[in-house]
């Protein structure tokens, strides 16, 4: 999606008309009317090309539901990430003020001093 496009709505009825919907059949545990039937449900949403599937039903209505509750919120999440990216992107670069820099200073000389004092102890004998 480039930025000229508006978001993505998430009212399940307006995305499925946005939506290529496919159902095939689902294998695994369920039995011969989930073996049989076609339940499993992969939507495809048209104008971002993001895909996702439901089998985990044996119903076919179920699945679509499911599949399409989670496409909204796979929607809401990219959305979500397109605008705390460009958000990112219009941080201005700043300096450390000269306070702070004098006070990591400060900070790296008080934990030099701390490590030099762990140096081995020397007797002087001026006997």
């Amino acid at each position: 999606m480039d930025g000229s496009e508006k978001p993505p709505s998430t009212d399940l009825e307006a995305l499925a008309r946005d939506c290529d919907i496919e159902f095939t059949r689902a294998g695994g545990p369920g039995g011969q009317h989930r073996n049989k039937a076609e339940t499993a449900v992969r939507i495809t949403h048209r104008p971002s090309g993001v895909t996702v599937v439901a089998s985990e039903r044996r119903s076919q209505a179920r699945n679509k539901m499911a599949a399409l509750k989670r496409l909204a919120d796979k929607l809401v999440a990219i959305e979500r990430e397109r605008v705390l990216s460009r958000q990112r992107e219009n941080r201005l670069a700043t300096r450390p003020t000269k306070g702070a820099n004098q006070r990591r200073l400060e900070s790296k000389r008080h934990v030099g001093e701390k490590k030099r004092g762990r140096g081995k102890f020397r007797y002087h004998n001026d006997e």
